[in-house]
């Protein structure tokens, strides 16, 4: 599956299928949480947020994939994710694009 932020695939004709989406709220555990905030009094990477971000970025992608796919698509343009927080110590990461067919 190709997926670009591109709103054209170079020299490919393509037969847009339609929107496609993924989505996922997570959070991380309550005693990682109290060491993050902990964290974040002496500065620094907070790494169990920056793990629970890229999980939830990669199986928001993974969804939209899988939507893309029982779409019959074989790319996805104009990619994009989005994120929010939900309340505190979670988000919600989505993933959206245009499923098209190229030849």
């Amino acid at each position: 599956m190709l997926i670009t932020t591109c709103d054209v695939i170079p020299g490919k004709q393509v037969e847009a299928l339609g929107l496609v989406r993924g989505n996922v709220v997570t959070s991380k555990h309550v005693g990682r949480d109290l060491m993050a905030g902990i964290k974040n009094l002496v500065g620094g990477e907070i790494k169990s947020y920056t793990d629970m971000m890229n999980d939830g970025r990669n199986i928001a992608e993974q969804r939209m994939i899988a939507e893309a796919q029982a779409m019959g698509a074989n790319a996805i343009i104009c990619a994009r994710y989005a994120s929010a927080s939900v309340m505190e110590g979670t988000q919600e990461m989505l993933a959206y694009g245009t499923a098209v067919r190229y030849v």
